[in-house]
């Protein structure tokens, strides 16, 4: 019962996320944070706070990127696209890059051409967009993704979802046999029939199966009788 669980289950999940789940690829483009810079002068010097600083601010543009406001200004500028602001807004996820002052733009969709598109797109429409949002110029754009690059899906992860369903099939099928057998009290030892009527067993009958008669012919003892003569004897 248990194997025959597992192998329905891994069949099935198998099944399901090659042929019927349709394919997801992400594109991803990455933006830089520098220190603020003005419009007169530049900062020639770079120290620990104003990283620091610098990084704390992505967590706000991380926040700001994914508005409806942003998103509709995507949506406005590169109506190519075919998305709405709302269908961005659950496609685009944005990360920082191991506390660093890099913003990953990273965009989920069934093609990877199009998916590249939106991320640059984002970008580029961020970078443009804060100068007037938080009155200083410091996001470029480190790097855009490439329409034209061939990458496999990342999901479904078939080998992952087989994974996951074997091992939650085999907990499945081990807790459903002890299941059965703490529900099963029918009487299958002299344990059992001791526990029930409380009386000692006086003898017990094995099963005998035809094959084991077999056996016993086989080697029962064979006599045989030569020149007729008796095989009994009488002592008087």
């Amino acid at each position: 019962m248990i194997t025959l669980i597992i192998a329905v289950s891994c069949l099935t999940i198998g099944i399901y996320s090659n042929y019927f789940i349709e394919p997801k690829y992400e594109a991803s483009a990455k933006l830089i944070v520098n220190q603020y810079k003005e419009s007169s002068s530049l900062i020639s010097s770079i120290d620990v706070g104003s990283i620091n600083s610098t990084i704390g601010l992505i967590k706000t543009y991380k926040e700001i990127l994914r508005t409806p406001r942003m998103m509709k200004k995507v949506v406005k500028e590169y109506p190519e696209l075919g998305v709405s602001f709302g269908e961005l807004i659950g496609k685009v996820s944005v990360s920082s890059v191991n506390e660093t002052q890099v913003m990953s733009i990273s965009v989920r969709d069934d093609s990877y051409e199009k998916a590249a598109n939106i991320a640059n797109a984002v970008a580029v429409v961020f970078q443009k967009s804060v100068p007037e949002l938080m009155k200083v110029d410091n996001v470029s754009v480190l790097d855009q993704a490439d329409p034209k690059e061939k990458h496999n899906p990342i999901a479904p992860n078939a080998n992952m979802n087989i994974a996951v369903a074997f091992m939650l099939s085999l907990m499945l099928g081990v807790g459903i046999a002890f299941l059965l057998d703490y529900l099963d009290d029918t009487i299958k030892t002299e344990d059992d029939v001791v526990s029930l009527l409380d009386v000692p067993v006086l003898t017990a009958i094995p099963i005998f199966d035809e094959s084991d008669s077999k056996n016993v012919r086989n080697l029962a003892p064979k006599s045989t009788t030569l020149g007729g003569k008796s095989n009994v004897s009488l002592d008087a």
